[in-house]
């Protein structure tokens, strides 16, 4: 089958990749020529962990575009996988996803077209898109909500092994299409009705935000009454009711999905004349979160931090890519220096020069750690539990780690002679 991709962010290129590896020909639409010229030249504009590896394994099945005839030409199935970041309101914009709309031809023919939504929209969306299709006389075009669960970091093995497979259609017929795509991966495959299935994907990040802010909340009052919330969220997550997943309390959570599918969830029940209050601490305990826990730790030990260097250690909002939208580091950055503070910082991957004004970046996680007063730990990067902490402390003025995210041993650090503080774990 050929399938188009509207979208060449890390959704779309790890979808369309992905149908490429189950013996689809794809091609990929973007409007940005420098995205499709580096890809054009065998380039990645993205890091996606194993994604690189998988594009050029089956180049040979996919084309890049920027020519929307190109795209759809023979298509039975046309993805929207475009951005839709949240707007001064907190609701979705759904620009992009009406650009694609609008640029599909009065002429798009075939055995019925699907419409596939990929991207995260508000409940609704596919009312609003059927009804535009229809009035342009594309009634023959087929519409389904198939959203997508790909954590950044892990999106391919997510596309490949899902939990879940979600199809929401007008059309049970065009269910049906849609959902044989997935033929050859095991995953029960659950039909809605497009609405429900646009909800699906809003509830189930809201979920997952909530047990995070949950857990970062408990470990406030660990450290409070000298529990250690490692042993506690193992104790919740032994329960089978409840499971031990996305229980690791630390400095928030980040990215360009959680932060967004919340806002849009809560500002959706708010247009509806519902006030969603618990979405609203969801989102508040988190924002306190960056911005609270490092800052308050680091000057207890340290008074003021004015004139103190303190690096950071990851800058992406989590291991495995290069992406900083809203990333924790970020506030974490901008509290530092207003509070005159110089900071250093490293990360494998993510450049800091973008998105960082007045952080000096290191080349290595050791030469950010030249002469600081103190280190942040803000991305669990493997690189960090395997470096030399010796050497690193050998290079530090002071031997002082705030660790955001509870990933190395306070033990074997104190051994080292460094002042350890975590999150929800008792201070010594």
């Amino acid at each position: 089958m050929r399938i188009a991709v509207f979208g060449a962010g890390y959704v779309g290129l790890v979808t369309g990749a992905c149908f490429a590896e189950l013996g689809h020909d794809v091609v990929v639409r973007d409007v940005l020529e420098d995205r499709i010229s580096t890809l054009q030249d065998a380039g990645m504009p993205i890091f996606e962990t194993g994604l690189e590896e998988l594009l050029e394994r089956n180049r040979e099945r996919m084309l890049f575009t920027l020519d929307v005839r190109e795209a759809i030409e023979g298509a039975e199935f046309l993805f929207v996988a475009v951005g839709t970041p949240p707007t001064y309101s907190g609701d979705a914009d759904l620009s992009a996803v009406w650009t694609v709309i609008d640029e599909l031809p009065r002429d798009l023919d075939g055995d019925r077209p699907i419409i596939v939504m990929k991207s995260t929209v508000p409940v609704g969306t596919g009312a609003l898109v059927r009804a535009a299709l229809d009035a342009r006389g594309l009634a023959g075009v087929g519409y389904v909500s198939n959203p997508e669960f790909l954590a950044e970091g892990s999106a391919i093995a997510d596309f490949q092994h899902p939990d879940r497979i979600v199809v929401g259609a007008f059309e049970e017929s065009d269910g049906d299409r849609v959902a044989s795509l997935y033929a050859g991966i095991d995953a029960p495959v659950l039909r809605t009705s497009v609405p429900s299935a646009e909800m699906v994907k809003l509830a189930s990040n809201a979920f997952l935000t909530t047990r995070v802010s949950f857990i970062n909340e408990i470990a406030n009052v660990c450290e409070l009454v000298g529990a250690d919330v490692s042993d506690v969220a193992r104790g919740i997550g032994l329960d089978h009711r409840l499971g031990p997943h996305f229980l690791r309390a630390g400095i928030g959570w980040g990215g360009s999905c959680f932060g967004k599918d919340v806002s849009a969830l809560k500002q959706l029940a708010g247009n509806s004349g519902y006030h969603f209050q618990l979405l609203a601490a969801v989102i508040e305990v988190n924002e306190l979160q960056k911005r609270r826990p490092v800052i308050a730790k680091l000057e207890r030990h340290l008074g003021t931090l004015r004139g103190r260097r303190i690096a950071l250690l990851g800058l992406a909002f989590k291991p495995g890519t290069d992406d900083m939208r809203d990333a924790p580091s970020l506030v974490i950055a901008a509290r530092l220096l207003a509070e005159g503070a110089e900071v250093s910082a490293w990360d494998p991957v993510a450049d800091g020069r973008i998105h960082l004004h007045g952080v000096e970046t290191a080349g290595s996680a050791l030469e950010a750690l030249d002469g600081v007063d103190a280190a942040v730990l803000v991305t669990e990067w493997p690189e960090l539990r395997e470096l030399d902490w010796a050497e690193a402390g050998a290079r530090m003025r002071r031997r002082l780690i705030v660790d955001g995210r509870n990933m190395l041993d306070p033990v074997e650090l104190r051994a080292l002679g460094f002042e350890y503080e975590g999150i929800g774990r008792a201070t010594e």
